[in-house]
């Protein structure tokens, strides 16, 4: 179950029911679940039939009234004991369905770092994580990018890390954990130095990476159409509008900077990675 991957999502259960028997009679097993109002998700158990499994979905989609699909159904009805009957996944499934290793393990780092800041250490986190401030700090080359894993309330680490998770968890299943990594390390750098110059090194979070994804991928949407990643335009007019409101409001503390740099930083390694995947035919 925790290696479940999600293949799409539909408001007709008897539909999915009908492609559900069609891969049984495949041997390959796919479960519906409960996914919000009136939707119901379809999820492969075994991740080594995925390419099967995605291949078969968008052909049923394109004609699901074929009769392979109907004679699936009525060979399966009599070993079928539960019909319609559909579980909902467990939290740390769904999680996983998504996100990849270096995902998930950011997200527990930050977790982990933010429950000692808690319990009386937050001045000691905060004085061995925080971006270099004084000399020699510079070379303690972990403080360029473990400032981001600093988060100061509920509401800030649960913002940074559903994103993290929604926006890395896509790139890190396309295109690998390496990449991943590569734009962690580089927009929290970046993202840091910037927040640092303007206003010093009192900041932290994970923020200014989740901008620099949102810029990315956004690129990627734009200029490489082919890999699959794109982020929905409604999130990037809510971003950029967010991103607005830290520099006008004077009520919040907000890492205003961080947020610029990261999304530019983002937009940059999109153009660039898109490019560069185009030349080689994706």
């Amino acid at each position: 179950m925790t290696n479940m991957i999600r293949l799409t999502s539909l408001n007709n259960p008897r539909m999915g029911q009908a492609f559900i028997d069609y891969m049984a009679s495949r041997h390959i097993d796919i479960q519906m679940m409960v996914e919000g109002h009136d939707q119901f998700a379809l999820w492969l158990t075994d991740p080594q039939h995925q390419l099967e499994a995605e291949s078969e979905l968008q052909r049923f989609l394109n004609n699901p009234n074929d009769s392979r699909y109907q004679a699936a159904s009525w060979d399966m009805a009599e070993t079928r004991t539960n019909q319609f009957h559909y579980q909902s996944p467990s939290m740390v499934s769904m999680l996983k369905a998504k996100a990849g290793p270096l995902t998930l393990s950011v997200m527990l780092l930050c977790v982990v770092i933010f429950i000692f800041q808690q319990f009386g250490l937050g001045q000691a986190v905060f004085s061995a994580l925080h971006f270099p401030a004084s000399s020699g700090q510079e070379w303690q080359l972990w403080r360029w990018v473990s400032h981001a894993l600093l988060h100061f309330s509920i509401v800030h680490i649960a913002f940074n890390l559903l994103w993290w998770w929604q926006l890395g968890g896509d790139i890190e299943q396309k295109l690998g954990a390496k990449k991943l990594m590569q734009l962690f390390f580089i927009s929290s750098a970046l993202s840091g130095a910037g927040q640092y110059w303007v206003e010093g090194a009192n900041f932290g979070g994970l923020s200014g990476v989740v901008y620099a994804l949102v810029g990315y991928l956004w690129m990627l949407g734009y200029k490489a159409p082919q890999l699959g990643l794109s982020i929905p335009r409604p999130i990037v007019g809510f971003m950029l509008i967010w991103l607005v409101l830290g520099f006008v409001q004077p009520f919040m503390a907000i890492a205003n900077t961080a947020h610029l740099v990261g999304l530019l930083s983002g937009v940059m390694l999109g153009v660039f990675d898109a490019g560069r995947m185009n030349q080689r035919g994706g």
